[in-house]
């Protein structure tokens, strides 16, 4: 499922959290260390989702708040961060004081932004002296496993596949970040999803589609996937992430 409608999401929030949650762990692993997320350290997860970064950030002893449009998303959050800071609201209007946040995070988020411009500006008003900001997205789609079955399914469609936004191309998030703050670190790593089943596979990549769609795109799912099955029947699809770290030192 694509785009940044709070009502579809929140319709799939509970799938989309224990199929696709902890997918990004390796990125906040990294972003986690580079941003110095650690105990006294107020950090914002924009796009929050269903609260796994939040979850993980809090176990660092972080101070944490998130907010994202889709209220469905946001009841998960709790349950996965309970003393959590947590608005229904998204990137044009953070909830947040001028100067009141230590790191801002968005994972596979910033693409959702109406204006990246005025999505910046907010973060920077956020943002205390010496802040900083951590994105991580989707790297390019030669990299990701899973785009081999999202082009069989747009070739099915008889489309084209969506080309790379420069968000996820080398280099993209770095010059963004880049223009606004001193850029502190930056990477790619590996993103591994393990469906457990192929049940666990069309729910995850057809998500959000009625029980006819499902039955209709199935087989182009499973036969793009036949690569990546293990002989347990269940699934390897080896993603990855960019991420960049900016702000003060």
């Amino acid at each position: 499922m694509n785009g940044a409608e709070p009502d579809r999401w929140s319709d799939v929030a509970a799938d989309w959290s224990r199929l696709w949650g902890d997918h990004p762990r390796a990125a906040w692993q990294a972003i986690a260390t580079a941003a110095r997320i650690d105990a006294d350290v107020h950090v914002l997860d924009v796009g929050c989702g269903s609260g796994e970064f939040l979850r993980f950030a809090a176990s660092l002893g972080a101070r944490v708040s998130g907010v994202d449009p889709a209220v469905g998303m946001l009841e998960l959050a709790r349950r996965a961060a309970p003393d959590a800071d947590l608005s229904a609201a998204g990137w044009e209007s953070l909830p947040f004081d001028d100067g009141s946040i230590d790191v801002v995070v968005a994972i596979n988020a910033l693409q959702f932004a109406d204006d990246l411009d005025a999505a910046l500006a907010e973060v920077e008003r956020v943002l205390r002296p010496g802040g900083r900001i951590a994105i991580a997205n989707w790297a390019e789609a030669e990299r990701n496993d899973i785009e081999r079955i999202e082009q069989a399914l747009a070739e099915a469609d008889g489309e084209e596949p969506l080309p790379d936004d420069d968000l996820r191309l080398p280099g993209g998030l770095d010059r963004l970040l880049g223009s606004a703050w001193p850029i502190l670190g930056s990477g790619i790593v590996e993103a591994v999803w393990t469906p457990a089943d192929d049940a666990d596979l069309l729910l995850g990549v057809l998500l959000g589609e009625d029980e006819a769609g499902l039955v209709e795109r199935g087989p182009t799912v499973l036969a793009a996937a036949a690569r990546f099955r293990r002989p347990d029947g269940s699934y390897r699809v080896v993603d990855a992430f960019r991420w960049v770290v900016a702000g003060g030192q």
